[in-house]
């Protein structure tokens, strides 16, 4: 068992602690507050999953909540509710994450939980079929029932073929989830699901030695196993290419994507300042352009979709004003990437302020801090990371900007049309 500080001068205080099972542990104490965030991640995403066997990490984060050894199905919820907190999860490309906020008495209640479901999930068949169901009915009002519900899924395609691990979504086929066994599920499971595959952030008025002494009471009995290998990804990427979809949508949408640094790449700040000065707000290149002068969109966005494992995708999308040719608009993009210079320090000053606001309100609630602990954690390798964002921020240059943006090995067009258009 190891102990490691973060002087408090340097930011947050981050206190790490290793159960000789494996179960990592992060403390942020918030003296100043009278609630406790805890992040239990696992290290098991989506891109974990082979073909044939996709939605399985998904699926484990509604099972998750299906009862255990001491807590009947639906309970977990229900106590921590009781107990006036909050619960939930969510499935990522890399990470499947359970958290909950509750007021500071009722942090052993939220480990002896997490503890009990760790040790003791019930993967029963009843539970398999019901929760199926539960995704089923999600992907169909997620996905399949929504305009432009397919749209993620074709960027991803673009860049990422049906063998790639990151080439389909974390909720995953129905198909393989309607021909898995539950064999097949609780083998899934008893692979990802164990403390050496877990990462345990939790940030809030707590006392360290107190919390660490709570956590070794409920976790340190688990098995120790070591956790599965993740082996380089080294199925090849997609040029991406030209796509155009139909559908019963309102207006037509023109996405621009391209190959980007990994999430955990040195290049992945410069890159979202970048698509801030392109597109964030009416101030932004885009927006005045393409907006505000020719008069060719309605609006301009840009985004990152983050991979740790794999290039990242990065976006520039547009609603093309009425009349204006999608295509119009995907030449507007490329030329306007093409004659790109260096941003001037005002630019770059505007989106560091926006990021900086964005960054310091997710750190104002305990529960954003944990999860901004645990995605560095995750990342880097280091939770107590989440302390040098803005110093990070700070070093980012205009000649940084520049070179990331102008890296694009090929633009790809998404074309999503009204039926009534094609």
């Amino acid at each position: 068992m190891a102990e490691s500080r973060l002087p408090a001068s340097s930011g947050f205080t981050v206190i790490r602690y290793r159960l000789t099972n494996g179960l990592e542990l992060a403390l942020l104490p918030a003296p100043e507050t009278p609630a406790v965030a805890v992040n239990l991640s696992f290290q098991v995403g989506s891109v974990d999953e082979t073909p044939g066997r996709t939605g399985f990490a998904h699926l484990f984060e509604h099972m998750m909540f299906q009862g255990s050894a001491q807590v009947a199905s639906g309970e977990h919820m229900s106590m921590i509710e009781a107990a006036g907190g909050n619960v939930n999860a969510f499935t990522s490309t890399d990470r499947t994450v359970y958290h909950e906020c509750v007021p500071i008495g009722a942090l052993e209640l939220v480990l002896w939980l997490e503890a009990d479901r760790l040790r003791s999930l019930a993967v029963t068949q009843e539970n398999l079929d019901a929760q199926r169901d539960v995704v089923t009915q999600e992907k169909r009002q997620r996905y399949d029932n929504r305009p432009y519900g397919d749209l993620l899924a074709e960027l991803v395609g673009q860049h990422f073929g049906p063998d790639h691990p990151y080439g389909h979504l974390p909720i995953g086929s129905m198909e393989d989830l309607a021909a898995a066994g539950l064999d097949d599920v609780a083998a899934f499971h008893a692979t990802w699901y164990r403390p050496s595959h877990a990462k345990l952030v939790i940030c809030g008025g707590i006392d360290a030695e107190k919390t660490i002494a709570l956590v070794e009471q409920h976790f340190s009995d688990l098995e120790n196993a070591s956790p599965p290998p993740r082996e380089t990804i080294t199925t090849p990427t997609l040029d991406g290419g030209d796509l155009t979809l139909t559908g019963d949508v309102p207006h037509p949408l023109l996405y621009c994507s391209w190959q980007a640094p990994a999430a955990g790449d040195p290049d992945q700040l410069a890159l979202e300042l970048g698509l801030s000065i392109l597109s964030e707000g009416h101030a932004s290149r885009l927006h005045r352009r393409l907006v505000r002068e020719s008069g060719l969109a309605h609006e301009v966005h840009g985004t990152v979709l983050g991979h740790l494992r794999a290039p990242s995708i990065a976006s520039l999308s547009a609603r093309p004003a009425d009349g204006v040719d999608t295509r119009d608009l995907a030449e507007a993009f490329a030329h306007e990437l093409a004659v790109l210079d260096s941003p001037s320090e005002q630019e770059l000053d505007r989106a560091k302020a926006q990021y900086e606001r964005s960054w310091l309100s997710e750190l104002a609630t305990v529960e954003d801090r944990a999860e901004a602990a645990a995605e560095a954690w995750a990342t880097w390798g280091d939770p107590a990371l989440v302390n040098r964002r803005l110093a990070d921020l700070a070093a980012v240059t205009p000649d940084d900007v520049s070179r990331v943006l102008a890296n694009q090995p090929s633009l790809s067009q998404l074309h999503y049309l009204p039926k009534d258009a094609s």
